[in-house]
């Protein structure tokens, strides 16, 4: 009889739990905080951006934001980010402009970035293509007796992808120093969790690469941030890879072209709103004292006044030559298709 590999499957947390991270003092606590809020910012004006038709779709990723924060505080400088569509604004973290990150959503060329001013790849939009980059990267730079550890960010639904296997199974195999880090918010668009696999845990799929898996609670900051330091310094000394499911709901629409009453448990959603990532970190801090109402408006309203001169600088940007839709595809584009760009 075919037996089931047992893994772990009890959520890390950190802030129901209340205990404190080794090596997070207050600063530290509080850069978290600034990120999360600088993310939960971004993705709200975005919304409201796209609702005005100053952009196209757009991902949402309310809630996500401890995921994101506390990954990236985890990380060195030199080590590299693969972002999904999920993580579009996760370049903030690494000191990329907002304008930058608003005009890659409008379409515009000033929103190509050159990836090695920040480390941070382009931003996946096809479903797991970017694990195998990011598996390769970490494996030339382990090849090169370099130190930089790169992290993949993907959801649920790329798991059920081949290049999420062939790029996990390529890291165990080479012992490539990277982290996959899986968002688990239960929904790929209205696919639901239960349709993508018949594990009882996502986290199991890492026993099959042979690395290590973690399984954490997605919306605790200091959960995701001890655990993806804990798989950086690992890949660094020559551990290889990890797999960290960081478990969520997904609160919020997949994308703004999105209306998902028709599929989600909306129960649930509004359950997980009432504790959402950014008000449980909120509340830790004040229970640790850190955090008082002068200081979280501050906070707010610095993310809030980048957000307005990032929105600003996109729209002062001069609207692009559309010969550059042909420019690297014809030598001479046919008739047509310049008399189009003409008008």
């Amino acid at each position: 009889m075919a037996r089931v590999a047992p893994g772990e499957h009890e959520l890390r947390r950190v802030i129901d739990d209340d205990r404190e991270v080794d090596g997070l003092g207050e600063h530290e606590l509080l850069q978290l905080y600034r990120s999360m809020v600088l993310l939960r910012t971004y993705d709200e004006r975005s919304v409201v951006y796209h609702r005005q038709g100053r952009i196209g779709t757009y991902a949402i990723f309310w809630n996500h934001e401890a995921m994101q924060a506390g990954a990236v505080h985890a990380l060195e400088d030199e080590d590299w980010i693969f972002p999904s569509y999920r993580e579009s604004a996760i370049g903030l973290l690494r000191g990329m402009p907002a304008a930058t990150i608003l005009h890659w959503w409008r379409g515009h060329p000033a929103g190509w970035w050159n990836p090695a001013d920040y480390n941070v790849a382009s931003i996946c939009v096809p479903i797991a293509t970017h694990v195998p980059h990011a598996v390769g990267l970490a494996w030339g730079k382990k090849l090169k007796g370099e130190s930089a550890v790169s992290i993949a960010f993907f959801g649920d639904g790329a798991t059920s992808e081949g290049a999420f296997h062939e790029g996990a199974n390529f890291a165990g195999v080479m012992q490539a120093p990277a982290i996959l880090f899986c968002n688990n918010n239960h929904w790929a668009i209205s696919t639901p969790l239960s349709a993508q696999t018949h594990a009882a845990a996502l986290v199991d799929k890492a026993v099959g690469y042979g690395m290590p898996g973690v399984r954490v609670d997605g919306g605790d900051v200091l959960a995701v941030f001890e655990a993806t330091r804990e798989a950086a310094e690992r890949a660094r000394s020559g551990g290889g890879p990890t797999f960290i499911e960081a478990v969520s709901y997904r609160a919020a629409p997949h994308a703004t072209a999105d209306d998902p009453r028709a599929y989600i448990d909306l129960e649930r959603v509004e359950q997980e709103k009432r504790n959402e990532c950014l008000g449980r970190y909120e509340r830790y801090l004040r229970r640790l004292g850190l955090l008082g109402d002068e200081l979280e408006a501050e906070i707010k309203n610095d993310a809030a006044e980048a957000m307005r001169a990032g929105i600003a600088a996109a729209e002062a940007e001069p609207e692009p030559d559309a010969d550059l839709l042909f420019e690297h595809a014809y030598v001479d584009p046919p008739p047509g298709m310049r008399e189009g760009s003409d008008g």
